[in-house]
């Protein structure tokens, strides 16, 4: 079989619909559109959510709190995962992000001091917390705030 041998499924397609083709079509002048009103405009219908002019459900629900747009949100790592890293690495954000550890980076990635280190590496991360820095110090790495 070859690339340009390749179908689609008997009956799993159907041709489009050629609107404005003629009355004897059956999808000619209003071009299955009926006559006049919101929907037969362009871009015409009603936004997601309207109930007709009574307040919306959106609307009509109780508000709570708010939503800080300054938070920074950090990908997080814990200090027991650094452990996939040979002795000596440095270990930054390019770093994590190719071993796997983190997807998205985020506004930064940030060092939580859960598990244990054993191997001397310089992290290098946009926060720490005090017990990360603390056991990657005592393994004899450095931590660095870039």
């Amino acid at each position: 079989m070859k690339l340009n041998d390749l179908q689609p499924a008997v009956g799993s397609t159907t041709a489009p619909k050629r609107l404005g083709r003629g009355v004897g079509s059956g999808l000619g002048k209003t071009s299955g559109k009926g006559h006049k009103g919101a929907k037969a405009r362009s871009g015409g219908g009603k936004a997601p959510g309207f109930e007709g002019g009574q307040l919306p459900l959106a609307r009509r629900i109780p508000k709570r709190g708010f939503v800080n747009i300054f938070k920074t949100n950090y990908a997080v790592v814990n200090v027991e995962t650094l452990g996939i890293f040979e002795d000596g690495a440095v270990v930054n954000v390019e770093a994590l992000i190719e071993a796997g550890c983190v997807k998205n980076k985020f506004d930064g990635v940030k060092i939580l001091g859960n598990g244990e280190l054993t191997k001397k590496l310089t992290v290098q991360a946009n926060a720490f917390t005090a017990t990360a820095k603390e056991k990657i110090e005592a393994a004899g790495g450095k931590a660095e705030v870039v």
